[in-house]
């Protein structure tokens, strides 16, 4: 057997003809199968045999013994061979694929790289601890480091194929694929083959490996060569490095065989190649950067129970500088065209993948804060010192939690002790999207991070979201800059979901848990209550040039400005939200300010006014209608409701009171000249409303009325009553000289209103 074994790698090794060659590595592979029937180790027992162990052949009943044992494992038609004739000619076919694997030729040295590792991969379970260290340190890393070093120095210089003959004189050559048209392209072919045979390896007998003698200094020796191939090898040596690694992680992670060292390991590689600059193209460099990414993603989903704190920090680390390294690299004609970079995009697909487990909650502070820098930053504080000293008594007491003040933007921050010492931050404060034109990637980042801030737990979602109402504020206002980008729109999505969600909690759990502090709610509000004044008295309702936008977009505009009014009128005004009167105060004159844009212009300016714009400000007027209003069918008539209804009131009074005199002053001043039609559909939209409004009995008590007045209101059991109509008389009085037959039809049916409000017509009718 053995002079067969060396016959046949002889003709393996021979230059004359390639197709005797791979014939004679197809018979290596015939022979190993053939010898691997005669092993009887295995990874799990090693059963060492030798020699005098074999029973003594002139005793005839042990014989038979011997043959019938044998004949278990092996064809009963094939001669037998003893173990450790087994063992020593399969070291001697490994010995010779290892040789063959430096062949000059890369046919041959190919197919005797898949030879040994499918050996290995077949056969690996029959092998002994001994038989696998000789393996590993004789011939699997030989092999790699021999792959290894000739695609590293091998020559770059350009093949050309073989002469075929001649055509006009010319010499044609045979067509030689770009792929492999130079000896390091073709030895890299070859390592990437290598690279493959060790991840098969590794994905089947990893747990039984790791126990070997200096595994773990194998395990440093495999990672040096994967690093150095991603940094200095082709992008498919890089890649084939990555998945080594990758298959191994990730095939024995989850099932719990892969100690926490292992997985430390592989993160530090990874961060270890991020921080150096690949020698290969941009183009190549980006998918290495996307499939390290891809991989980071897997790993932790598939052993996040086995990350902690620093193992999660220094995950989001090296995410954190893909995405610098990304943006510092922007092709910026591609982003012209809307398109966000190809690593950005894999960093939008893997974060859903990090939420953190409960056993490091925590962590979810240290992400949400990570993506907040990746949005647009604001160039100015936006609170004074005065707020800054209020927040740091508004936050949640923690064992695991401290109070930092010395975040930008004037917001008080609680993070990790932990983190704090290694910041994964530093150096990030600055408006990271800036290198992007129109903040492609925050646009896409705005409802990832939101879907993750709404999975967050309850303590630590509180602790963040003043801190993202903020960020989405300033994604709202590049309305002003960028009215025709996306950002500010997914802004206003963002900050609508939200603010719905966390109403609709306290609805169904009957206010904020208990271990929410009072303070750490206001400032919530607080924060809420700056980006809707910042933003609907700022950048709602108002009128854009006529080349911005297509009437299409124009539509979309309205209709989201129609949504955030709605959210805010109907949605949080109504609901038994925990917001403080003062903050209640602000969020009802916010919708007084839009809705005063119309009566607020001069009669000449108002024809110029864009049909968008009144009817933004008239559904503000109409708002405030509904928040002051009360019907029996009224559902939930909570305490914030009754506090909304009283401010509203006051401030609907006082706005009708200057659109009915301003409305008079106006139709004096133009004479015979007929009034802007928006100006007309205003005061007959608030003398509708006004006779149809019905408030609480609890409102009218806070009108400005005579106290005889108040007392008689409430004596009077019906619930139908408009005594907000007896403070608005003497306007109604001044407006039945209108020109306008409408108007005074309607102050006419106000009148009459009135007179059965003051109970005049039971008066008449017994006189």
């Amino acid at each position: 057997m053995d002079r067969c074994v060396d016959v046949t790698g002889a003709y393996s090794a021979q230059m004359t003809e390639l197709n005797i060659s791979l014939t004679a590595i197809g018979l290596l592979w015939t022979a190993t199968d053939f010898i691997a029937k005669g092993l009887v180790h295995g990874p799990v027992e090693e059963k060492e045999t030798d020699v005098h162990s074999i029973p003594n052949q002139t005793d005839g009943e042990n014989e038979e013994e011997q043959a019938l044992v044998i004949s278990d494992s092996v064809n009963d038609q094939t001669p037998l061979i003893n173990v450790v004739d087994s063992d020593k000619l399969l070291f001697s076919v490994f010995s010779l694929l290892q040789k063959l694997g430096a062949d000059e030729r890369p046919e041959v040295r190919n197919s005797a790289v898949r030879t040994l590792f499918q050996t290995l991969g077949s056969y690996g379970q029959k092998l002994s601890k001994s038989m696998w260290e000789d393996c590993l340190w004789n011939y699997v890393f030989p092999t790699l480091d021999r792959a290894s070093h000739m695609a590293a120095t091998s020559s770059k210089d350009e093949w050309h194929g073989k002469e075929l003959g001649t055509r006009g004189g010319k010499a044609v050559h045979m067509l030689i694929h770009h792929s492999r048209n130079t000896a390091q392209k073709q030895w890299d072919e070859t390592l990437v083959l290598v690279l493959g045979g060790v991840a098969r390896i590794l994905r089947s007998f990893f747990p039984f490996l790791r126990i070997l003698n200096n595994f773990w200094s194998g395990w440093e020796t495999l990672l040096l060569f994967v690093k150095n191939s991603i940094l200095n090898g082709s992008k498919e040596v890089a890649l084939a490095a990555i998945n080594c690694l990758q298959t191994t992680v990730l095939s024995h992670s989850l099932k719990g065989n892969l100690p926490k060292p292992y997985l430390n390991s592989v993160l530090d590689a990874y961060e270890f190649v991020l921080q150096k600059s690949p020698n290969y193209s941009e183009n190549a460099a980006s998918k290495v950067k996307q499939e390290i990414l891809h991989g980071l993603g897997e790993l932790y989903v598939q052993a996040q129970r086995m990350f902690d704190d620093s193992m999660y920090t220094q995950l989001l680390a090296i995410i954190d500088l893909a995405v610098k390294q990304a943006i510092i690299t922007t092709d910026h004609f591609e982003s012209e065209f809307g398109n966000v970079p190809p690593v950005l995009r894999t960093v939008l697909e893997i974060l859903p993948l990090l939420c953190p487990t409960e056993d490091i909650s925590s962590m979810w502070l240290i992400l949400l804060r990570e993506l907040l820098l990746y949005l647009p930053r604001s160039e100015s504080p936006l609170e004074n010192e005065e707020d800054e000293s209020e927040h740091t008594s508004d936050h949640i007491p923690d064992a695991h939690v401290k109070i930092k003040d010395d975040i930008p933007n004037g917001t008080t921050s609680i993070s990790l002790s932990k983190v704090e010492a290694t910041s994964l931050s530093s150096g990030s404060t600055t408006a990271l999207t800036e290198g992007i034109p129109s903040y492609l990637f925050a646009e896409k980042l705005v409802p990832v991070m939101v879907d993750l801030f709404l999975q967050a737990p309850e303590i630590e979602k509180h602790i963040i979201f003043p801190e993202l109402i903020q960020s989405l504020g300033r994604c709202m206002m590049t309305r002003r800059d960028n009215p025709d980008g996306a950002l500010w729109r997914f802004a206003v999505a963002d900050f609508n979901r939200i603010l719905v969600d966390d109403v609709s909690r306290l609805t169904l759990n009957g206010g904020p848990i208990s271990s929410i502090s009072k303070p750490a709610r206001t400032r919530i509000w607080k924060e809420v209550a700056d980006v809707y004044e910042i933003f609907f008295v700022g950048y709602c309702g108002r009128a854009l040039p006529s080349n911005s936008l297509s009437l299409v977009a124009q539509k979309d505009d309205e209709l989201l400005e129609m949504t955030i009014l709605n959210i805010l009128g109907d949605n949080i005004l109504k609901s038994p939200i925990d917001a403080p009167l003062d903050i209640l105060q602000r969020l009802v004159s916010t919708l007084d300010r839009c809705a005063s844009r119309t009566c607020s212009l001069p009669v000449e300016t108002v024809e110029l006014m864009p049909s968008h714009c009144s009817r933004f400000s008239l559904t503000c007027l109409q708002k405030l209608f509904s928040l002051s209003s009360y019907s029996k069918e009224t559902n939930h008539w909570n305490l914030t409701r009754s506090e909304v209804s009283k401010i509203s009131i006051m401030m609907l009074v006082t706005r009708c009171e200057y659109i009915l005199n301003r409305f008079l002053t106006d139709e004096n001043d133009l004479g015979e000249r007929p009034l802007p039609a928006a100006r007309l559909e205003e005061i007959i939209f608030v003398l509708q409303e006004l006779a149809r409004l019905i408030i609480h009995l609890d409102t009218a008590s806070i009108l400005p009325l005579h106290p005889h007045l108040k007392s008689g209101l409430a004596e009077e059991e019906s619930q139908d009553k408009r005594p907000h109509l007896l403070v608005l008389f003497p306007s109604f009085c001044e407006l039945v000289v209108s020109r306008e037959a409408r108007v005074r039809e309607l102050v006419q049916v106000l009148l009459r209103l009135i007179t059965r409000e003051l109970a005049l017509e039971k008066v008449s009718l017994a006189s």
